[in-house]
């Protein structure tokens, strides 16, 4: 992934673990924002613990980059025991599941992370589990194999995903406490900010803090890479502090606009607009225009372009609001999207 786009993307690269697991929270009175979340969950875990049980499993629902692998970690020590972290990619075969399964101590948390892309097979493996705390090893093959029942110890899964949509029914279903994760408001993050900069050493101004909180995106992940890259340049270019002045022209620097908008944002932007006349036009059109992956195009951009009212999906294709015209500095046509209230053909 190119520097100029890694800014800006709500998923985690792989050099950003470590920073991440120093600045993640570890207690529910650490974590920052979602405070709908936090009282439900607070409920959720003292009642358990009060009652001597593991708790209800637990789905949480987000867009990436909100805390939710955070918050699994936070569920597993407010209860006092381990976790065991693993993703739906990696459960390819109900095999890989009833091992790790089998090996549970009683009480133990269980992290599935994109949940909604286990397999099948291991799918319906973990329905039993959640339900009775037990596993249906098959032992042959063919018409002579046999289905041996294993009893498991009592465990809580945490499961994490993106689309919760993606999930099937009667997965949903077997979860007794489910979230949403919502994006943070600026002064969330600049708290997030604030907690951040005191773990790092960064001399963060409220200015400073501030200035980089309205460029990101409403999600804390993307506001602790931020801060990185401007205490990096406040570090080389001036005295180390960063103040509002500081981190505008850090930003800058990284091609990140008072909004919130990237080079690639931009660039998507300016296609639709200059060279489709602000659409409508298909997405793999659009990424063709601007040299990327569809798929990059549609799960890095067009989130948070839609999210700020500059883009708008509709059955015939993407077309740019007025909004976009205007950051771009460009005046908006008469028939732009959004600049008259949309009409009924536009849904």
């Amino acid at each position: 992934m190119d520097e100029w786009e890694s800014q800006l993307s709500p998923v985690a690269e792989p050099e950003e673990r470590e920073d991440e697991a120093t600045l993640r929270p570890k207690r529910l009175s650490e974590f920052v924002g979602q405070p709908r979340v936090r009282e439900q969950l607070d409920l959720v875990l003292q009642g358990a613990t009060r009652r001597g049980s593991p708790p209800d499993h637990v789905l949480l629902s987000g867009p990436p980059g909100l805390g939710k692998t955070s918050l699994a970690m936070i569920i597993a020590a407010e209860l006092g025991r381990p976790i065991r972290i693993t993703s739906g990619p990696a459960l390819e075969r109900a095999g890989d599941l009833a091992a790790m399964l089998s090996n549970l101590a009683e009480g133990e948390v269980m992290f599935i992370d994109e949940i909604h892309r286990i397999a099948r097979p291991a799918e319906e493996m973990l329905y039993l589990a959640m339900e009775d705390f037990r596993v249906d090893v098959v032992v042959g093959k063919g018409p002579g194999a046999t289905s041996i029942p294993l009893e498991i110890a009592p465990f809580t899964l945490v499961g994490a995903t993106t689309r919760s949509g993606a999930l099937t029914g009667p997965l949903r279903d077997r979860f007794g406490f489910t979230a949403h994760m919502e994006f943070y408001e600026p002064h969330e993050l600049q708290r997030v900010l604030r907690r951040s900069a005191t773990i790092l050493g960064v001399d963060l101004h409220e200015d400073g803090a501030e200035e980089i909180a309205g460029r990101s995106r409403g999600t804390p992940r993307i506001a602790n890479r931020l801060l990185r890259r401007v205490r990096d340049y406040a570090e080389v270019r001036v005295d180390g502090a960063v103040t509002r002045e500081v981190a505008q022209a850090a930003l800058k620097v990284y091609d990140v606009d008072d909004l919130g908008l990237d080079r690639l944002d931009r660039a998507v932007l300016g296609a639709l607009v200059k060279s489709f006349g602000g659409g409508p036009v298909g997405v793999s059109t659009l990424a063709v225009a601007v040299g990327e992956e569809p798929t990059t195009v549609e799960e890095v951009c067009e989130p948070f372009l839609v999210r700020a009212g500059m883009l708008a999906r509709t059955p015939r294709g993407r077309v740019a609001t007025a909004a976009a015209w205007t950051h771009l500095g460009l005046p908006a046509p008469i028939e732009a999207f959004g600049q008259a209230g949309p009409t009924l053909f536009d849904e």
